[in-house]
């Protein structure tokens, strides 16, 4: 497990750091990540890792129990499917006794792509999207 000194400078190296059974419920998250959006960077960020792409997509981390995971769900059907997961701060739990919901996980991302290369194409061209 990690110690509190110990800050890791890849994700490699974050992952390193836990035993066998969840370094693999990593590895599977962060190509579930990779593949829903292949072109975002890696990084560490607030000691976890984390997946940019014009912004913050997602950040996870593991932990005793569960692995979190910290994006902000905007889509309706996604929050309401992601509810059994919820976390006090609008993160997602998701408990290491059960599965991991790795098809959520890669939907989700998905979503924060869409989100955020909509949100990087209104600051270009100076426009809020309109509702109506």
């Amino acid at each position: 497990m990690k110690t509190a000194d110990t800050v890791p400078q890849t994700i490699d190296e974050y992952i390193a750091a836990f035993p066998p059974e969840t370094r693999a419920i990593l590895d599977k998250i962060r190509a579930t990540i990779r593949k829903a959006a292949p072109q975002a960077e890696e990084k560490i960020s607030y000691r976890m890792p984390a997946f940019v792409l014009h912004g913050a997509l997602v950040y996870f981390a593991a932990f005793k129990e569960h692995i979190g995971f910290f994006p902000p769900v905007r889509d309706a059907k996604l929050r309401k499917e992601a509810s059994v997961y919820a976390g006090e701060k609008g993160n997602l739990r998701f408990p290491l006794d059960r599965p991991i919901p790795y098809a959520l996980i890669g939907r989700i991302v998905k979503a924060r792509v869409e989100e955020n290369l909509e949100a990087a194409a209104q600051r270009k061209t100076g426009g809020a999207k309109r509702r109506g």
